[in-house]
Order: C-alpha cells, then sequence, then structure tokens
C-alpha cells in the first residue's frame, strides 16, 4: 500500500519512542520531587524566621511600640524572597508593616486561619504572637516562590537537553541493530509479495539465522505448501465442477434419454476424460443390464470389451451385483479382480474401472461405467465426480422419462379430447339431422315404391331399362341411407341393423360406375384426366357390414379424392388383407390420390363436422359420415398425407369371422294371405296412394285415411258396418292426432288386430328400444316392398 510506513521506520519509532517516553518519565519524576522538595525547603525557612520574628516583637507589641516593632520586622531583610510582613494587635488592627511603605491593597483585609500555605505564585504564613500563654497579636509573612520555580526550570531545560541528546544516540544505536532484523522481515515479505503477484506457491522464504524469524519463515513456508496443495485440488475441482455444470446445463434441455446418454459419455471421454464409456440400464423383469449408450469415441472399443449398444449382460456373477445396490464400485486395478465382468475390461486393455448406479429415490435403474487403461489411474477426486455426475445423469434420466409418459398421456388425452369433441359434434350433426328425416323419407317413400313395383311387375321394361330402375332404387337406398346416417355418426353398431356378407370386389365396380360422371365426364368437360386404377387380388374378399354403408363411405371418398386434383391426376382403389398377431386377419380398403395433400393442421381437423377445405363447395360432411360407418362396423381409420404428394385414406375392417356366413341365410318365405282389408292413416296423400297401388296389385284392399282422427273415424265406421280391418298401417308424425294415439283406440276396442308403424324416424325407434305401445312391429321410409310383405306374412297368419 501506498500509505504504509516502511518497518525500518515502524522500528525506529518504537525504539525512539520508548526511550523518550522512559527517559520523559524520569525527568517528570525528577523535577516533581525537586519541586516539593524546593517547597518543603522555602516554607520550612519562612516558618523558622517567622516564629524568630515573632519571638521578638513581643516586647514591642507588649509596650505598644511600633517604631520598635518596624526594626524587628526589618530583619526579614536577610531572605530576598519576603514581600511582605506585617504585626498586627490581638483585635485585627495593623500595628506595623515591612517594609514601612507597603500599600494596604498588599495586605489581607482580614486574618485568616493561623498556619502556611502556597497561594498562586506566593508562600503566605500567619502566626500567632505570645508570651507565654497570652497572645499579644498576629505576624503575617507573605514570601515570592518565582526563585524556586526559575530553579526548577532550568532542571526541566537541563533534562530536555539529556532526553534529546540521549533518543539521538538511541536512533543512532538502534538503527545499526535493526538493519538486520528488519532486512530479514523484508526478504520474507518480498516473498509474500512474489507469491501474491504471480500466484505462484512453489516459491519459498531463506531463513534469516534468528530463532523467531526462522520459526517465522518455516511456518510461511508450510503455509505455502499447504496452499499449493490446496490451490490444486481446488482447481481440479473447479474443473470438475465446470463440467459437472456444462454437461448438466447440456442435458437440461433434452427429453430424449439416448440423447442425453450420448451427451454424457461424449463429454466424460473429452474432459475428464477416460478411454471407454457406456451406460447399461437394468431389466429387473430379464434379470440382466442391457448396454443403452455408448460414448462415441468408445463405440470403436466396445465389440473388444463386448459392450457394444443393445447388449444384454447377465448379473449374477459379473461384478455388477454391488453396483446394483447403490454402491459406487472403484477398481484400481482390474488386472488383480477375479470377475468376469472387470475381466472384460482387462482383456481390452483398461485396467482401471469405475462403476456408478444412477439411482432415483433409492431405486437404482442402471450403471454409468468409465473405464481409463492405466491402473490406479482414478483418484478418490474423479470417483466423487462420478458419483456426483451420476446423480444428475439419474435425475435428468428420470425426468426424460417422465417427460416421455407425460408427453403420451398428454397425446392421449389430447386424442380422447378430439374423440369426444367429435361425438359430440357428430351427435348434435345427428339430432340436427332427425329433425329433416322425417319429411325427406317421406318424399322418396312414393319413388321407392313405384320403382320396386316396376322391377317386379313390368315384365316388358328392357334390360337397360331394368339397370337404370336398379341404379335408381339404390340411389333411393342411397339416400335414405345416408339421412340416417347423418343423425347415428357417433352411434355404435345396434344388434338391431341387418349386417350381411358385402362382396368388395363387387362394391367397387358399382361405385366406379354410380361416380363414373363425377371421375371421367367432368374432368374431361374441364380438359383434364383423371385416371381410375383398381388394385384386386385374385380371390375375392368380403366382410359383413351394411352395403348402403360401404358405398356411401367409398363414394365421398372417390368425390374428395376428385377435389383433391384440380389439374387431374391418378385414383387408385385398393382391396387387400393385412396379417398380424390377431386371431382374424384386417381387410384394407385404400383410396389414394395423387392430388394437393394436406398438411398436419388440416389432417387433424379433416374429420370435424362442417370442416372444409373447398370453400362454398364443400359441407364438410363428407369424412365424417365415413368415420360414423367405420364406428357403426367397429372399423378403423387411418390417413397418410403430405402437402404435394397426395393422401391415402386407408379403411381397416375385421376379417369375416366363420359365424358371418350364417348371417347372410336366406329367410324363409312366408305364405301371404290375399285379399286382406287393410287401413292405411298417414297425412301424405302421395305415400298413402303409392301404398296403395303397391299392396293392391299384391290383391289386398285397401281403406285410406289422411290424418290420425280421420283414420280413428274410418275404423269406428268401419266397426259399425260390421266391415273388420285385418291389419293397420299407420303413420307416426301427424297434425293433432299422432300415430300413438290411433294405434291406443284401436287396440282398446280390438286388441287383437295387428298395427304396423310406417314412419321415418323408424330405424330411429328400434335403435333407441323407443317402439310405441300398441305397436306390433315398426318399419322405416321409404319403406320396401320386401319388409313391408314380410311383416304382412308374420302378422296376419
Amino acid at each position: 500500500m501506498s500509505g504504509a510506513v516502511p518497518i525500518r521506520r515502524k522500528l525506529s519509532a518504537i525504539t525512539l519512542t520508548t526511550c523518550g517516553i522512559a527517559l520523559l518519565i524520569t525527568a517528570s519524576l525528577f523535577l516533581a520531587g525537586e519541586l516539593h522538595q524546593m517547597r518543603k525547603s522555602s516554607l520550612q525557612h519562612v516558618r523558622t524566621l517567622s516564629e524568630a520574628i515573632a519571638s521578638n516583637s513581643t516586647a514591642s507589641l507588649a509596650f505598644d511600640n511600633p517604631e520598635d516593632a518596624v526594626g524587628v520586622l526589618s530583619a526579614f531583610r536577610s531572605d530576598p524572597g519576603i514581600e511582605v510582613a506585617a504585626l498586627y494587635k490581638p483585635d485585627g488592627t495593623l500595628f506595623a508593616t515591612y517594609p514601612p511603605s507597603v500599600s494596604a491593597r498588599l495586605l489581607p483585609a482580614s486574618m485568616g486561619d493561623k498556619g502556611y500555605q502556597l497561594q498562586g505564585g506566593n508562600l503566605v504564613g500567619l502566626a500567632e504572637v505570645r508570651e507565654g500563654d497570652l497572645v499579644l497579636g498576629s505576624l503575617f509573612v507573605r514570601s515570592d516562590m518565582k526563585p524556586v520555580y526559575e530553579r526548577l526550570g532550568i532542571y526541566a531545560l537541563l533534562a530536555l537537553l539529556v532526553i534529546a541528546l540521549t533518543l539521538a544516540v538511541a536512533w543512532a544505536i538502534s538503527r545499526r541493530l535493526q538493519r538486520h532484523l528488519s532486512e530479514s522481515i523484508l526478504a520474507l515479505a518480498a516473498t509474500a509479495e512474489v507469491v501474491s503477484q504471480r500466484h505462484d506457491y512453489s516459491v519459498r522464504a531463506q531463513a534469516p539465522g534468528i530463532n523467531e524469524l526462522d520459526t517465522l519463515t518455516s511456518a510461511f513456508n508450510h503455509m505455502l505448501t499447504q496452499t499449493e496443495q490446496s490451490e490444486g485440488r481446488l482447481n481440479t475441482q473447479v474443473s470438475r465442477l465446470a463440467l459437472l455444470q456444462e454437461i448438466t446445463h447440456s442435458i437440461g434441455s433434452r427429453h430424449d434419454l439416448l440423447s442425453i446418454l450420448q451427451v454424457v459419455l461424449g463429454s466424460l471421454e473429452e474432459h475428464l476424460p477416460i478411454h471407454f464409456g457406456c451406460v447399461c440400464l437394468h431389466e429387473s423383469a430379464a434379470g440382466l443390464m442391457t448396454v443403452e449408450a455408448v460414448g462415441p469415441a468408445s463405440a470403436r472399443h466396445a465389440a473388444s470389451v463386448g459392450l457394444a449398444a443393445r447388449t444384454s449382460i447377465p448379473i449374477g456373477q459379473n461384478g455388477l451385483y454391488r453396483a446394483l445396490h447403490g454402491t459406487l464400485i472403484h477398481e484400481p486395478d482390474v488386472r488383480q479382480v477375479d470377475s468376469p465382468f472387470p475381466g472384460r475390461f482387462a482383456a481390452a486393455g483398461f485396467n482401471s474401472l469405475v462403476l456408478a448406479p444412477l439411482a432415483v429415490e433409492s431405486s437404482v435403474f442402471g450403471v454409468l461405467v468409465a473405464a481409463r487403461r492405466d491402473a490406479n489411474s482414478f483418484s478418490s477426486t474423479d470417483c466423487e465426480f462420478l458419483k456426483q455426475l451420476s446423480e444428475h445423469v439419474a435425475l435428468a434420466s428420470h425426468q426424460a422419462q417422465l417427460y416421455g409418459a407425460l408427453q403420451q398421456a398428454y397425446d392421449d388425452l389430447r386424442q380422447s379430447q378430439q374423440s369426444v369433441m367429435q361425438n359430440e359434434r357428430l351427435r348434435a350433426l345427428g339430432q340436427m339431422a332427425s329433425g329433416i328425416a322425417h319429411d325427406i323419407n317421406n318424399a322418396i317413400s312414393p319413388v321407392s315404391l313405384y320403382t320396386e313395383l316396376l322391377l317386379q311387375q313390368e315384365k316388358q321394361i328392357s334390360e337397360k331399362g331394368r339397370e337404370r330402375l336398379g341404379t335408381m332404387q339404390r340411389a333411393i337406398d342411397d339416400v335414405a341411407g345416408t339421412i340416417e346416417r347423418m343423425r347415428e355418426f357417433y352411434r355404435p353398431r345396434e344388434s338391431a341393423r341387418i349386417f350381411a356378407k358385402v362382396d368388395l370386389h363387387a362394391l367397387i365396380d358399382q361405385v366406379v360406375e354410380l361416380t363414373r360422371p363425377r371421375w371421367q365426364a367432368q374432368p374431361q368437360e374441364r380438359g383434364i384426366v383423371v385416371d381410375l386404377k383398381r388394385r384386386f387380388g385374385p380371390d375375392k374378399i368380403e366382410i359383413i357390414g351394411d352395403e348402403v354403408d360401404l358405398r356411401d363411405a367409398l363414394t365421398n371418398l372417390i368425390f374428395n379424392g376428385v377435389d383433391a386434383m384440380p389439374e387431374g391426376g391418378t385414383l387408385t382403389l385398393s382391396v387387400g388383407i393385412r396379417r398380424g398377431e390377431a386371431t382374424l386377419p384386417d381387410v384394407l380398403i385404400e383410396v389414394s390420390d395423387t392430388g394437393i395433400g394436406m398438411d398436419e393442421e388440416i389432417r387433424r381437423r379433416c374429420m370435424e363436422p362442417f370442416f372444409t377445405t373447398k370453400g362454398e363447395r364443400g359441407t364438410g360432411l363428407g369424412l365424417p359420415s365415413v368415420y360414423g360407418m367405420l364406428k357403426r362396423h367397429d372399423a378403423d381409420f387411418e390417413i397418410d398425407s403430405a402437402p404435394g404428394i397426395g393422401t391415402t385414406v386407408r379403411m381397416i375392417f375385421p376379417g369375416l369371422p366363420e359365424r358371418a356366413a350364417s348371417s347372410s341365410a336366406a329367410a324363409p318365405v312366408l305364405a301371404v294371405r290375399k285379399n286382406l282389408r287393410i287401413l292405411v292413416v298417414d297425412d301424405d296423400p302421395v305415400l298413402t296412394r303409392s301404398l296403395q297401388d303397391a299392396l293392391e296389385t299384391d290383391g289386398h284392399r285397401l281403406d285410406l285415411a289422411s290424418g290420425g282422427q280421420a283414420g280413428i273415424d274410418i275404423y269406428f265406421a268401419s266397426r259399425k258396418a260390421g266391415k273388420n280391418f285385418d291389419l293397420v298401417i299407420t303413420d307416426l308424425g301427424m297434425p293433432r292426432v299422432d300415430g300413438r294415439k290411433v294405434a291406443e283406440a284401436i287396440k282398446t276396442d280390438q286388441p287383437g288386430l295387428p298395427i304396423v308403424m310406417l314412419t321415418g324416424w323408424g330405424q330411429r325407434l328400434l335403435d333407441e328400444g323407443e317402439i310405441p305401445p300398441n305397436i306390433d312391429r315398426v318399419l322405416s321410409k321409404p319403406p320396401r316392398l320386401a319388409l313391408l310383405r314380410v311383416a304382412i306374412a308374420e302378422l296376419v297368419r
């Protein structure tokens, strides 16, 4: 420090200060003693002189002779220090003074206590003048002490001169004597400064040959040795902590277990360093350790050690048992260890080994393996570092596993949420569709009945005409099925639904012909070409399902594929078998296009009802309807798509079980009575007329009622006239008096009369088990003559 005082000056200052204080104290004591002695001598002298003059003044006071008294007082001239003297009568009256002309202000105004004392720079005394026991008066004396003090001042000056001379001699002597001591201390200080500036703890100080300084120098050198060793250990610890922090930071942002382990092993190889490193994970069920990761530089030695990635190691007697119980194992020289696992390393030239357990919450799930070529090359610091590192790696690995499980749970939850939202949307769509199903079914019922009559009754129609009528009939069935499925997207397949074997090859041929205008004619009008290909195997492939549902789903997928290829392309329909671990194989139906494809966001939302990328041209109901069909068939759905490449939609159906054959067996033919009297109750005159034409062709007689109340009136009028009905067919939804009230009124009067409810909500009533009371059979609109005839045959025997 710039303001620090050199040690030489400090030593000189200490010596001079010590000597000066000692001399000053000695001189002060001498002067104090001298002052006391001078005061005592002066007091004794004044007292003796005063007593002598007081004794000589008795006659003057006794005879009241002032002149004689003045003569007696003149004896004070012998002492130059006596300034003033005075005789007083007993009553305090001034009698005589010395000198005779002394000023009255120098004399006391009154007599005080008898005795002698110092007042300021004077010695004042008051003595009685006695003659025996008779007090004749008082003698006042005041002596000047200035001569005493002057003599004392001379003594003090002499003392200061002696002190100054002594200090000068002491400084000269001490300067010479302290040079050897200060040089030794300065040399030690210089050594300390070198250590401080250079941080070089290998420097050592030389002993000066002075006992105490030799001890200090030895202690200083020992301190440097300890500091040098501590600094080495500290630097090692700092480097290890830096490496640990670097590794922890590197793995902190990673959530992949293999990536974490590779980063850890690579860092150890580069910075610790080690010559071989790997991580083995414990498979407790199999009693094995599996090599999960090998360091990048260690990979070339993995084969020679027998620890390549994914290698399994039995735990039994290979040296891993203790590590799996949470103990860090350090083998300084594996050549001295008789165990198979350390023997692997000895054979490969790695002679020093450390096994650090990877544990979380006292559960060991793996082992970190580190090896070096030289024996005894792992220090205790290295082992401690590997132990600490293994704790961080174990925690990071555990977090990675938790993150993976959490991510999987999140994905499952998101998929479940999407499925729930999808089902809710489809449920809402089904509920909305149920409101319009009745009107649409009523509207297409006459078309369905007349088409079926033409196919059955008109023999003169050409084959081409029959083919066209068959196409019309399938289109009507598809419309009815579509309306029903809009309500049933979310509904699983009910046992009440009729499923039969479906030939997929024939089904696809039908769909291709039905959709030909869309994929061939319309694109050609715009000057583009869509090439449709069918890829079938040689064997017929069948599944159990609803043919109408399947045909409608394929139609939607073909339309979507054509829309996805505005510039043309290839549309491929494939049918195949995929065999897996299940007992039955899967049947795959794929519709692939080479169109614009979908990104991940569109692919995720494409199953949402009303979501469309086609603008005003799209309804957003195509893929949701396919999804609903697949749910009813217990089938799965996959979409592979990439922007600019195209899309493949894959429908996966369960294989055909043996028991499915029975579901397609023909129903027995029942004998139908002719000339039945049937009451038809419906508020749609077109439908009642079409039913009349169809059933009268079968030989029955029909009475028509346009509404519920009209039906009840016609029934009771006929009963009153003695004309009974054999069967009643009624609609459900009619103004004011619905089908339920009609059935209740008729059954109350005639419980045995069969009643058929023909309604646009028929399938919903069957699926939900809500068949109204007093109803013997529920049929859906549009009616199919075959089903209606079966119902009549079964109900009217």
